[in-house]
């Protein structure tokens, strides 16, 4: 179902929702806008054209469509004015070969900033075809949206990107490279030794990130906040077999339950994080009606949400615990007997300001000190992200500000993400000096990595004008 909504702001400072309207357009804005009008329907062609690549990085997938998809968008990054195009790789410490990535360069004049701009073209995989309305790699318009896998994440990105670079032709101001990865959706394992084997090509003065979110169609979003992302398994173990359930069943209880027993503690009464030790973010400047969340989660009638304080705050500046994976016995092939161990695998998000190594070892340390029965406990770490944070008053943001209130005719939210994109963090490092903007091409009904993900054709358009007049802003300095 689409819902077209704009959630009320609360209002605490110039920057938010209801700061004053964006002026009129100028005369340059009109300008960049008309051409964008008239490049659209090629756009609209070429995301098509890459929704078409099954581009699944998964290694149960055929990596051909990978390579496939890395040279398609080499192509359209030539086509964009950039002579110089590579499809490269790495090999990571672990001796895994990386996913092709693009990079593609274009000097700028002389004393020019240089503008980094990042997607990524591998996608999720698509699900069960039923769950679709339309086929998942067949581009499908419904309403103004397109449908189909990656259509918004993240293939409408390198739209973005190839497009602002159109608009602007010969008239780019600064310099610019285009770094479109192709391992993100498997956690970009060689990402860190991609940026250390290629520093140098990927040095730049700003580095926009076009794969988050906007607030809502017609609302447009400057992400702000990320949080961080701890992952880890824990084991329940009880007897060191199975035995009767019958003769055995009362004085021993068997691991699921014990490992059900663990996992309620994580939480309190209200559905808050129970986990000493976690940092908590100040609250978010916006939130949403509960309405407009339950519809966008698709919240069962009935289900209370979880947690106290304002929902934006739970989603984003908050920590959440969730289990994403159990093993025990099948239902199906379940027999009579007292199951002596049981896997549980958590993720927890982390508020942004927090340390994933101290949020790991908190979690731990309430895991194994809560171990129902004295049943013994495992914890085996996985993998960790750090959160990001972004000035919201640097040069860049400003520039970005602008350029989103024109192209949409309001003022953008200063919003954050629940998710995590860990890969921030090791572009600060590369560039500790750099700025970062991470900005979106999907909305509230995209459902990125669900069945029927789409985007909002005319906020795509948005999209890409945005980004031309803010590289023409980062030009003047």
């Amino acid at each position: 179902m689409t819902h077209d909504h704009t959630p009320d702001p609360v209002p605490t400072s110039p920057t938010s929702a209801t700061a004053a309207g964006a002026a009129p357009d100028d005369e340059r804005t009109t300008v960049l806008r008309e051409r964008v009008a008239r490049a659209f329907p090629a756009l609209r062609a070429d995301l098509e054209a890459l929704v078409r690549i099954p581009s699944v990085s998964n290694g149960e997938f055929d990596q051909a469509h990978v390579e496939a998809s890395a040279e398609h968008v080499a192509g359209l990054l030539r086509d964009a004015g950039l002579a110089d195009v590579r499809v490269l790789r790495v090999t990571g410490g672990a001796g895994q070969v990386g996913r092709p990535a693009v990079v593609g360069h274009r000097p700028g004049p002389a004393g020019a900033p240089t503008v980094l701009l990042y997607a990524h073209h591998d996608v999720q995989p698509p699900g069960d075809d039923a769950d679709w309305s339309s086929a998942p790699f067949e581009p499908t318009e419904r309403d103004g949206r397109l449908y189909g896998r990656g259509a918004a994440d993240d293939k409408a990105g390198i739209v973005a990107h190839v497009g602002a670079l159109r608009a602007l032709g010969d008239e780019l101001g600064v310099g610019v490279v285009v770094f479109v990865e192709g391992e993100e959706e498997i956690g970009s394992p060689t990402f860190a030794d991609f940026l250390h084997a290629h520093h140098e090509e990927l040095a730049a003065d700003v580095m926009v990130v076009a794969d988050s979110s906007n607030w809502a169609v017609g609302t447009p979003g400057l992400t702000t906040s990320l949080r961080g992302l701890v992952d880890c398994e824990v084991e329940v173990a009880v007897v060191d077999h199975a035995i009767h359930s019958g003769m055995f069943g009362g004085p021993v209880l068997d691991a699921p339950t014990l490992l059900a027993r663990l996992i309620a503690t994580l939480h309190d009464e209200n559905g808050d994080v129970a986990v000493a030790g976690l940092h908590r973010a100040p609250d978010p400047t916006v939130d949403y009606d509960e309405a407009t969340l339950r519809a966008d989660a698709g919240v069962l009638d009935g289900v209370r949400l979880a947690g106290t304080g304002p929902l934006t705050a739970r989603m984003w500046t908050r920590p959440a615990l969730s289990v994403i994976g159990f093993d025990a016995p099948r239902v199906a092939s379940a027999s009579n007997t007292i199951t002596p161990r049981a896997t549980a695998k958590l993720s927890l998000r982390i508020a942004p300001g927090s340390d994933p190594a101290q949020a790991a070892a908190a979690l731990r340390a309430h895991l194994e000190s809560h171990a129902p029965f004295g049943a013994r406990v495992t914890v085996r770490d996985g993998e960790q992200g750090k959160p990001f944070q972004a000035p919201q008053d640097s040069a860049a943001m400003q520039a970005a500000r602008w350029a989103f209130g024109q192209a949409w005719g309001t003022e953008p939210v200063d919003i954050g993400i629940g998710g995590s994109i860990p890969f921030i963090a090791d572009l600060l490092e590369l560039n500790p000096a750099a700025a970062i903007l991470v900005t979106g091409v999907e909305d509230p009904d995209s459902r990125a990595h669900g069945a029927d993900e789409s985007v909002h054709l005319g906020e795509l358009e948005r999209v890409v004008l945005a980004e031309a007049l803010l590289l023409e802003r980062l030009a003047r300095g």
